[in-house]
């Protein structure tokens, strides 16, 4: 399972229900682009650390981009784009995910569910 940056942050932020879900998933995956977008929310150096020692301690595969996931995020966002406002970090998770035949855990389905190719399983925050 691939965890989307979403679920991350609702941990990051003390909510309930992505702890449980995230502890349950453990060993998960997330994209490298999930890892950076993660970091840019980061409030401190502190934050930071305490963010690396948790990704260490769940023992957590960061996918990399390569260039298989690049073209395939490049194609998604080529043709996603203008009919469903694909964005390019959406595009390279959505790629990371196909090409490494997992399933993508979010809440943001919506942002994934036109890709014919995708397996999503939707995570609600308040249950």
């Amino acid at each position: 399972m691939i965890i989307d940056t979403d679920v991350l942050i609702w941990y990051l932020r003390g909510i309930e229900a992505s702890k449980k879900t995230i502890e349950a998933n453990i060993p998960f995956s997330i994209s490298v682009v999930t890892y950076m977008e993660l970091l840019q929310g980061m409030k401190n150096k502190e934050e930071m650390k305490k963010f690396q020692k948790q990704i260490q301690k769940w023992n957590i595969n960061i996918i990399q981009t390569d260039k298989e996931i690049s073209s395939r995020a490049m194609f998604y966002v080529q043709e996603y784009a203008l009919s469903h406002s694909m964005m390019l970090a959406d595009g390279l998770i959505a790629a990371t995910v196909v090409q490494n035949g997992e399933i993508l855990l979010t809440a943001n389905d919506n942002h994934y569910k036109y890709i014919p190719t995708i397996e999503c399983k939707k995570f609600n925050p308040e249950k």
